[in-house]
């Protein structure tokens, strides 16, 4: 049957060919514009499937909290008008300045290192806006990343205005619909991931409120757990993407942008689930780099001095990740237990041949080593 549907198609093709053109030209020709209209046609999907998770998003938000709980409310309207006026705008410009890392305040890239949970006032007005429809013409990606954004923003809203009594929520709807809360959460670590693969500096304040959102999410007490049980994996692959983007960064200035993923994943390891599985991947990141290095190095070889470069916010991760749990004196380090043996079986080896050569990775190996060590000891 294929064979007599592919002959049909040639004869068809070659009879209502137009003069002065050949049967190839003319396939071509047919060829590119079916293309051009299925790729049409596949983004009036993704636009329209957008729309059907905007829906579900807000049908889930009224399930959760009904709105007249809130607009009868004259005590909510107060709190909501004075966390309005005691919102903190974020720092949006940056500027890329190559290798100088003096300013520490250019590089709190996305404006959340040192006091993230400020993101949730930017919004406190907002959350019962209903989200504008997309247009079906002209829906950038930035655009698609509004409805999971504006979703979450309000979900924290309600779960904040809930926790004060001023609202009444009722949060197990999270565990009826986990497609909503799994599908925006992806959505928006997709988008991401797509701009720390190519960031654009002055970072966007949606993109700055975004990063505030997701860690605002996971750090929260009662709704982490729905969203890394919901989302664990997909939250796992988004880490190792992120460590990806580190490690295979070769732009020459691109010191800023390694800063700012690093900051994400320190963010990150504040869930204490998402904290130990990121140090098992960190630990055999650095130790794989450790031993390919000391390898080149025993026979004089060449390494990668660019991925030698980008190693180091690994290790500065790292570090700090470990000396967050040494001063919470949290030592359930089951979940990388198998990498910490690994990482320190011939660390004393790897350190005494590299240490001439490569004095400050050596240096970094030693002191986390020093962290592992203490956390065992306690």
């Amino acid at each position: 049957y294929l064979k007599i549907s592919k002959l049909a198609l040639a004869f068809a093709i070659i009879r209502s060919k137009p003069s002065g053109k050949s049967s190839k030209e003319y396939t071509e020709h047919l060829a590119k514009t079916v293309s051009e209209q299925d790729f049409e046609w596949k983004w009036k999907v993704e636009v329209l499937e957008a729309e059907v998770l905007r829906l579900r998003q807000e049908l889930l938000l009224n399930r959760i909290c009904p709105r007249f709980c809130i607009e009868n409310d004259t005590s909510a309207e107060t709190l909501l008008d004075r966390e309005c006026i005691n919102s903190t705008s974020y720092s949006s410009q940056l500027e890329d300045s190559g290798c100088d890392v003096s300013n520490d305040s250019a590089f709190d890239s996305l404006g959340i290192a040192s006091d993230f949970h400020q993101s949730e006032h930017n919004t406190s007005k907002r959350w019962l806006e209903r989200v504008p429809p997309l247009n079906l013409c002209h829906t950038s990606k930035e655009q698609f990343l509004t409805a999971p954004v504006q979703f979450l923003q309000h979900l924290l809203e309600i779960r904040k205005l809930s926790e004060g009594g001023i609202l009444q929520a009722d949060f197990s709807e999270l565990e009826n619909d986990p497609f909503t809360i799994c599908n925006s959460v992806s959505q928006l670590l997709d988008g991401l991931t797509i701009f720390y693969n190519s960031p654009k500096f002055p970072i966007s304040n949606f993109l700055t409120e975004a990063v505030g959102v997701l860690i605002s999410l996971l750090t929260d007490t009662k709704l982490s757990n729905h969203v890394v049980k919901k989302c664990f994996k997909k939250l796992e692959e988004f880490k190792k993407n992120l460590i990806k983007i580190i490690l295979r960064n070769s732009n020459v200035s691109r010191f800023q942008a390694l800063h700012s993923v690093s900051q994400t994943l320190i963010l990150l390891g504040r869930n204490n689930i998402l904290r130990n599985s990121l140090i098992s991947l960190l630990l055999s990141e650095v130790r794989q780099f450790a031993e390919q290095l000391l390898q080149a190095h025993q026979v004089q070889s060449v390494y990668d001095i660019t991925r030698y470069e980008n190693i180091f916010p690994l290790c500065t991760i790292l570090e700090e990740l470990l000396q967050n749990e040494t001063e919470k004196s949290n030592v359930s380090g089951s979940d990388y237990e198998e990498e910490k043996i690994k990482f320190l079986k011939n660390l004393d080896q790897i350190i005494l041949h590299l240490s001439d050569e490569f004095p400050l990775f050596s240096l970094y190996l030693w002191r986390v080593s020093v962290l592992l060590n203490s956390a065992q000891m306690q």
